[in-house]
């Protein structure tokens, strides 16, 4: 029980740098994704292959 927590949480931390280095890097062309439980969801559970999705819809949204 407790490996499957430490995972879970090893998994948000590591989401959270993934969008935290594309938020650094995309900073110049203004397209942000917010840092918040939605979009650290998606990468988590589907890792790096999530963030051009997450940035595709926030392109067609704004």
């Amino acid at each position: 029980m407790i490996k499957i927590i430490i995972s879970i949480i090893k998994r948000l931390i590591f989401g959270g740098f993934i969008l935290y280095s594309y938020n650094l890097l995309a900073s110049p062309l203004n397209l942000l994704i917010p840092i918040n439980l939605f979009t650290l969801g998606l990468i988590s559970i589907f890792g790096i292959s999530a963030l051009p999705f997450v940035a595709l819809i926030l392109i067609i949204v704004y």
